[in-house]
């Protein structure tokens, strides 16, 4: 007999409540160094995205003249194809996890230091992702070293971190983290996976096209004006854009996950999750040693 999970194309807020949950107990039975490498190639693949982003918006310019609103219609079309990857893939984002982790500690699913502990291995995860793809994908590997794109990319890092002030910057996190978190609800939720894309790709189109701020999408677009010769410093971008978006993706998915708790979890009760994916960690760490151990060349 099939479940009742089995036969509904679309989970109901609450099991999606739930299944965040049960990820943020998984996420935490995670080894740390598997953490970072899914958020180093999370950092990688939101470039991708904001990589297309920027060629619709620094190589329009004339459409750009005449209907500016239409090539931010554009640019957010193609910025969810990061996105998609992220979540197909099963990678570690920290926009996302602002709003699992929070969960799963609230409702007593994990201890309250795994939150910190994996905000903070993500965050430079995501960081070293982004990095990577602004300096060696894009920048030293010249494919955007013509113009218009440099000098769209300057202005498009400008626009971002130095024009706006830094309540405008927080309060555009708070915008973007509601959209993200609900694209990755939205996604958790759907059984199929064209409707996992759709799910995905509406909100974060949304929040792209309207300009709002994404902490680790920046972690990509600032550095890579900054490479081209934006009038920032690394110390601007962080005092400035950095902290304020962080702060402000934090609040963003407070927005999301604080009614889902009070709406759908009030009945909640923490059963044998944890132990199971301790457990689950444990033989994976022991299975390793075994395997290690027997492909070692014997001593004399």
């Amino acid at each position: 007999m099939e479940s009742a999970f089995s036969v509904q194309s679309t989970l109901k807020p609450d099991q999606v409540a739930v299944l965040m949950i049960e990820q943020g107990v998984i996420k935490h039975a995670t080894r740390y160094d598997k953490i970072f490498f899914k958020a180093f190639l999370a950092g990688i693949m939101l470039s991708f995205g904001g990589l297309m982003n920027e060629l619709v918006n620094a190589g329009s310019t004339t459409l750009s003249q005449g209907n500016p609103a239409l090539v931010k219609i554009l640019g957010g079309f193609v910025f969810p194809t990061g996105f998609v990857l992220i979540v197909m893939l099963g990678l570690e984002l920290l926009t996302s996890n602002m709003m699992v982790f929070p969960m799963a500690v609230v409702k007593r699913a994990i201890p309250w230091w795994s939150l910190p502990v994996n905000w903070i291995i993500v965050t430079f995860g995501n960081l070293v992702g982004s990095l990577f793809s602004a300096a060696i994908l894009v920048r030293y590997s010249g494919i955007v070293s013509t113009e218009p794109y440099m000098s769209g990319i300057v202005a498009f890092a400008e626009k971002k971190a130095v024009v706006p002030e830094w309540h405008q910057i927080f309060l555009r996190g708070i915008g973007c983290n509601i959209l993200v978190c609900l694209a990755v609800w939205l996604a958790s939720g759907a059984k199929d996976t064209a409707s996992k894309l759709i799910a995905i790709w509406i909100p974060i189109w949304i929040f792209v096209a309207v300009a709002f701020d994404h902490v680790i999408a920046n972690m990509f677009y600032i550095p890579l004006g900054i490479m081209f010769g934006a009038d920032l410093s690394t110390a601007g971008y962080i005092r400035k854009s950095l902290i304020a978006t962080y702060l402000g993706n934090i609040v963003g998915a407070a927005i999301v996950w604080v009614p889902a708790v009070y709406f759908y979890l009030g009945d909640y009760s923490a059963g044998g999750e944890l132990q199971e994916a301790e457990e689950g960690k444990a033989m994976e760490a022991k299975d390793i040693r075994r395997r290690s151990s027997t492909t070692m060349t014997p001593g004399p």
